[in-house]
């Protein structure tokens, strides 16, 4: 493995920022944590990990707000709703191509990198402090699901980080194997789940027929209860949380996740999440994953508009085309933030955005409720996609100065501020002891 050519900057959250020179393996620093007082000093801070989180929970807002603001089919078959012609077009397009599916897979593999990072922090049992991270995660996640927005994604992460624990320890190159089959299981039980039920179960196929291209009845009704009171709400965001939760998990997200953590743990040991390896290295990452995964999904994007987005032909054909373009294009967005971070390009905001992704994440929630639900300015349904990219940009602006603004005087973001609290069973210190720039 390579170094790189310029310093990681690492900070502790209650001391001053130090420099990091990492060269051949992360596995040093992992023992030298080990033996570390982490009670008294907090947990260390690579800020590379913090601008690529910082990155991913932007980005995944440019591909919520599909579902905040359409009937949810929307964002999967843009055909069943809203206009994409002219400029409507070009940002559904950019999205489709650059976002949708790729910032969760970063999240998915930062919080297998966290896994390992947070092991090694630990002193005591390290199991312990982990369960009561993911359950305090899992509840947090139902009541985000089940209370204001169907399309939370904190249950599967809490879930499958609770199973990839286990690995924590393997080798990167067992990490990267057993990564990448659980991730290849999604995509097999997709294509195996459609196919049976073309062969046996023509009921089940005629009902997801039905639901891909949905009557303007059905839309109708998805528009009323959202422009309705919290309460008629429930009627969709009840039932579609728990499918999420239950076959949607089983069948797919546990696979999916799994898997992209199990790949970010390997990527982490590997020094490539915390931008230790060569230039040439990230820029070669940054081609293959654009170029190649950009293909992918730009592929699939023409088979579907050229069978007319037929429901079996999407679950069979382009939708695992999407699924290994995703991968890919999140592994470009990885070498291009590792590479502006090696470049020493001023991302304070975007890491500070990363150091409160918790709290930014549902405040995204918060935000867009309010505006597209009935308890709110009621406008679900009637934004059009290029009015619903300039929300994402308003909220980008709030969220990276806000973020900035709050850590200059509070240690943590009010989320996991109290996570902590619960994780380790006593109040963290909520404001700086002493200054804590954000620097890259």
């Amino acid at each position: 493995m390579h170094a790189s050519r310029g310093p990681v900057t690492t900070m502790i959250d209650r001391g001053p920022a130090k420099a990091l020179w990492y060269g051949d393996r992360v596995d040093a620093w992992l023992s030298m944590k080990a033996s570390s007082n982490a009670e008294l000093q907090g947990p260390t801070r690579i800020i590379s990990l913090d601008v690529l989180r910082g990155v991913g929970v932007l980005g995944m807002l440019a591909v919520h707000i599909q579902l905040f603001a359409f009937p949810s089919l929307a964002r999967w078959n843009p055909t069943a709703y809203g206009d994409l012609r002219g400029l409507n077009w070009w940002v559904w397009l950019a999205t489709f191509v650059l976002a949708d599916g790729k910032f969760i897979a970063i999240f998915a593999m930062l919080l297998g990198a966290s896994i390992v990072m947070q092991s090694a922090d630990r002193a005591g049992p390290a199991w312990r402090a982990h369960v009561r991270r993911m359950a305090a995660l899992l509840v947090l996640g139902l009541a985000h699901a089940y209370l204001l927005w169907y399309g939370d994604m904190l249950v599967s992460l809490a879930v499958c980080g609770a199973v990839v624990f286990v690995g924590r320890r393997l080798s990167p190159g067992w990490l990267l194997v057993l990564g990448s089959v659980s991730f290849a299981a999604a995509s097999l039980l997709s294509v195996v789940l459609t196919w049976s039920a073309l062969q046996s179960h023509p009921a089940t196929l005629a009902a997801w027929r039905e639901q891909w291209t949905p009557s303007p009845v059905t839309i109708g009704l998805e528009i009323i209860q959202y422009r309705g009171g919290w309460a008629e709400q429930m009627g969709h965001r009840v039932p579609a949380a728990w499918e999420m939760q239950t076959w949607s998990l089983v069948t797919h997200f546990l696979w999916q996740m799994a898997g992209l953590m199990l790949i970010g743990m390997a990527l982490f040991k590997l020094g490539i999440l915390s931008a230790a390896r060569s230039r040439v290295f990230y820029r070669i990452l940054a081609a293959l994953g654009f170029g190649a995964g950009a293909a992918l999904n730009l592929l699939g994007l023409w088979r579907s508009f050229a069978t007319g987005w037929d429901l079996v032909d999407f679950a069979l054909v382009s939708q695992q085309l999407h699924y290994w373009g995703n991968l890919l294009v999140a592994l470009g967005w990885v070498g291009l933030v590792m590479l502006l971070c090696q470049r020493d390009w001023q991302l304070g905001l975007v890491a500070a955005v990363g150091r409160m992704a918790l709290t930014n994440y549902l405040l995204q929630t918060l935000i867009c409720t309010t505006i597209f639900y009935g308890h709110g300015l009621g406008l679900f349904g009637s934004v059009d996609r290029a009015g619903q990219f300039a929300i994402v940009l308003a909220v980008w602006a709030f969220e990276l100065l806000a973020s900035s603004a709050w850590l200059r005087y509070f240690a943590v973001g009010p989320v996991e501020w109290l996570l902590r609290w619960v994780v380790h069973g006593r109040r963290p210190s909520f404001l700086h002891s002493s200054p804590a720039p954000v620097r890259v």
